[in-house]
């Protein structure tokens, strides 16, 4: 079997599964946040739930239009905060205690290696990079999920995905996802695990495995995943609340699909609109100005990445044609940042710098686009009105990218200033 299905079946409780076989499993964490977790509380309640499976395992985050933007916003983040004292909930998120959820959950050890975690946000799949099954579902999955414990699954084929070879100046986990969407396409992978493996992945930090598996539902997976070593071992031995189950895929295991690349060819890519799978070499854009640069997000927002954008900003100024939105993911990375005098860095840019919040990534808040603007942003989706107006335009990078953008005016590489 390959590791998904090794992880479904144990919790399971089955001594094998296949894919396409339909699946009742035991969950080990159920996620939401503000924009979910009403619809899965209103669910709970009417199916009649006395209580809820396990008061430990159930996270609720409001991290989307939090801090409250509007009367909505908060009416939404009340639902959460009463919900999770009436169930006396041990892992609710207040503002200041908070983070965009696909960064705080393994920051905060909630998720180990060989986990089975479901989430009502369609990024859940970022804990793959741990080793673990996460997938997004429905809220309405969430709801029956937070009173039993379980959920149902099919289980998915597995794509293998096998990197090579050195990476090339300013390119990272970004990069190789961006890369590797622009050749499957967004439906490259529809209802697959992609398992990335290989000598580059190997060497690849946790904050890249992150970001790669991020967007894995960007090509229509169903999850990503990377196998357990000593990388993870390493991040999670610092931080873990319980113990790990690592698991390993056979070397006779079934893949639907197999794809190499030879990560020497790969250059920092950018995302053009309106689809992640639009790719081509950031080089190539130097004609596309842009009104607005966002470093943050669940797929970019980690010190790593703040630390990758200071480099380039250092000693420079945003272009006075140009604003540029820094979110640090967790209060966590947001402290770390202030002592390395990172935040200093983007102020005196001419940078603002945000309070942890999904904000501008979904159109919500904190760097909405008017009509006839385009960004450039450490996000995960560009479609159609994905940041705001409708005409307006996003293009995905990495930090070092977006970071020279921002000086730059338009769309350019650390190396047009002399990086």
């Amino acid at each position: 079997m390959t590791i998904t299905e090794k992880i479904l079946a144990a919790h399971a409780g089955k001594k094998s599964v296949s894919p396409g076989d339909l699946i009742n499993a035991k969950v080990d964490l159920v996620l939401a946040n503000d924009i979910t977790a009403p619809i899965a509380i209103s669910e709970f309640r009417k199916i009649g739930a006395r209580d809820v499976f396990d008061r430990n395992r159930i996270v609720l985050v409001p991290d989307h239009f939090a801090p409250q933007k509007d009367i909505k916003a908060a009416e939404q983040c009340r639902i959460l905060r009463d919900f999770s004292r009436e169930y006396r909930l041990g892992l609710y998120f207040e503002v200041g205690r908070m983070g965009i959820e696909h960064a705080l959950l393994p920051e905060e050890g909630l998720v180990v290696p060989g986990d089975l975690v479901i989430g009502a946000d369609s990024h859940t799949c970022t804990y793959g990079a741990l080793g673990a099954f996460s997938t997004g579902v429905g809220s309405t999955d969430v709801a029956a999920a937070m009173a039993t414990g379980e959920c149902w699954f099919k289980v998915p084929e597995s794509m293998k995905f096998i990197y090579y070879g050195r990476l090339n100046k300013w390119v990272g986990g970004k990069d190789l996802i961006l890369h590797t969407i622009g050749d499957i396409g967004v439906d490259g992978a529809l209802y697959r695990a992609m398992e990335f493996e290989g000598e580059t992945i190997r060497t690849l930090p946790m904050h890249g495995r992150l970001t790669m598996c991020n967007m894995a539902i960007e090509a229509g997976a169903k999850s990503g995943i990377i196998v357990p070593d000593r990388v993870t071992k390493a991040y999670v031995r610092q931080r873990a609340k319980r113990a790990p189950t690592f698991y390993r895929s056979d070397k006779k295991a079934s893949y639907c699909d197999i794809r190499e690349y030879d990560c020497s060819k790969i250059p920092p890519t950018v995302a053009c609109p309106h689809l992640p799978s639009n790719t081509r070499p950031a080089a190539e854009l130097f004609e596309v100005a842009i009104d607005q640069v966002v470093i943050g997000s669940c797929t970019n927002g980690r010190l790593e990445d703040l630390r990758e954008a200071a480099q380039v900003v250092r000693g420079r100024k945003v272009n006075p044609n140009v604003r540029m939105i820094v979110i640090p993911a967790t209060q966590k990375i947001y402290r770390q940042a202030m002592r390395e005098k990172l935040l200093d860095i983007f102020i005196e840019a001419e940078a603002v710098v945000s309070t942890p919040t999904c904000g501008p990534c979904l159109g919500g808040h904190m760097g909405i686009l008017a009509k006839g603007e385009r960004a450039i942003a450490t996000t995960n989706r560009n479609f159609v009105g994905r940041m705001g107006h409708p005409e307006s335009e996003v293009y995905l990078s990495n930090p070092a990218v977006a970071a020279a953008s921002a000086v730059l005016g338009r769309i350019g590489t650390p190396e047009e200033l002399g990086m």
